[in-house]
């Protein structure tokens, strides 16, 4: 699959099969993080695969706005180490995992943790250091044969995009807007 393509069709999954996701392919998800651009390329994040059904359960009965993770096979921790731009950093990194996911079949949800209590909780179920911050607890599972996921519409490009200065509006098809 192109990587537009990746991009245009990807949707958030919430329901899994009980297939297992294959080692090769966690690696393959694990690696797009690896390679995600970081400021001043310290890639600050640490990952932590979860493949235990009893800690899987346990984290979807945690995460509040998660609990669909103790349905998945294998799931993906963020923690990051204090950095000038860690949000960034840690998006950038999660999106390139979810789109090396979604092109091998697989299907996720940014699970956010942000209630204190819960967070805490998760940290300490993984052992992850106080001095860190837990970004995201992320399910991944072979999507269900009857999968529809949602694409809501997408505002046109000219609604979005400026040329030269804020206000001066693109207009499509004209390599001169560009």
């Amino acid at each position: 699959m192109d990587v537009l393509t990746c991009v245009r069709t990807r949707r958030t999954v919430r329901s899994f099969k009980p297939d297992a996701v294959p080692d090769d392919i966690v690696e393959r998800v694990l690696q797009a993080a690896r390679w995600a651009p970081s400021s001043r390329n310290q890639q600050p994040w640490h990952l932590i695969v979860v493949r235990s059904p009893e800690t899987l359960r346990k984290l979807g009965s945690i995460a509040a706005s998660g609990r669909f993770i103790a349905d998945s096979t294998v799931a993906i921790a963020m923690a990051m180490e204090a950095s000038d731009r860690a949000d960034l950093d840690a998006g950038r990194a999660l999106q390139q995992m979810e789109l090396v996911a979604w092109s091998e079949g697989l299907g996720t949800c940014f699970v956010g943790v942000r209630d204190p209590h819960q967070n805490r909780e998760i940290k300490t179920l993984l052992g992850i250091p106080d001095a860190m911050a837990l970004i995201t607890v992320m399910p991944f599972g072979y999507r269900p044969d009857d999968f529809q996921g949602k694409g809501g519409p997408r505002k046109p490009l000219s609604d979005m995009v400026h040329v030269e200065t804020f206000g001066n509006p693109y207009a499509a098809g004209t390599s001169g807007s560009l």
